[in-house]
């Protein structure tokens, strides 16, 4: 198993300048070789932040929401920018196939989410979009989401537009793939994009190397719509 993408970031104007192209370049494959992994080395030059002790970077320049209508786990049409209008919103984009990092990342949102009190529980929007829609059907998302958190919202779709909003948020996703070994894998990255409820604009941003003690002191922020 492999887990890559960028470790922990700093809040800085250099590195949210920088990170759209960090994050279109910075790619997770779970189930990936090692030799994939010698090939993400330049990658984590580039958005590493080693020293720091932040687990989010606040962005100078917010992303806008994809405008994005997907399939949710009840068959149902989503129109993502219109149902999440006006609520704190997480949104990451992965597989329920991977054996790693979405997972993990999944489980420490639900652990942190959980301890919010109800009413800001709630407000909160935790949106799981798939990189590999032809394995995860709405069925499947929403029995791998339930092993999660059953509030999540899981959405799938088309490719082509799932690809298309992940760069609009400056995250690259490609086509599920056979590996060396004849796995299916879905090459993606990693970052949480946190909304604003204020703004309805993407202004902070998560590596897989964020906890869940990280998120759940986070959270309660993030649903006021103000900086971590």
């Amino acid at each position: 198993m492999r887990t890559t993408s960028t470790t922990r970031l700093r809040r800085s104007t250099l590195l949210a300048a920088s990170f759209a192209t960090a994050a279109a370049l910075t790619l997770g494959a779970c189930g990936g070789s090692d030799d994939d992994k010698k090939n993400d080395a330049a990658v984590l030059d580039v958005s590493a932040a080693p020293d720091s002790q932040k687990a989010a970077t606040v962005l100078d320049q917010p992303f806008t929401k994809p405008d994005l209508v997907l399939t949710d786990t009840t068959g149902e049409k989503f129109d993502l920018r219109e149902r999440t209008a006006g609520k704190p919103t997480l949104v990451y984009f992965g597989y329920t196939n991977c054996p790693d990092v979405c997972p993990l990342t999944m489980s420490n949102i639900a652990i942190a989410a959980k301890k919010l009190p109800a009413a800001e529980r709630a407000k909160l929007q935790v949106v799981f979009i798939t990189t590999d829609p032809k394995r995860d059907t709405p069925k499947a998302l929403g029995s791998w989401l339930k092993g999660q958190d059953p509030d999540f919202i899981g959405l799938t779709g088309d490719f082509d537009a799932i690809q298309a909003g992940a760069r609009r948020l400056g995250i690259s996703v490609e086509p599920a793939h056979k590996d060396k070994n004849g796995k299916t894998v879905s090459t993606h990255g990693t970052q949480v994009v946190a909304f604003s409820p204020k703004t309805d604009k993407g202004y902070v941003l998560y590596g897989e190397q964020a906890t869940a003690d990280d998120y759940t002191k986070d959270l309660p922020r993030l649903v006021e719509g103000r900086k971590p």
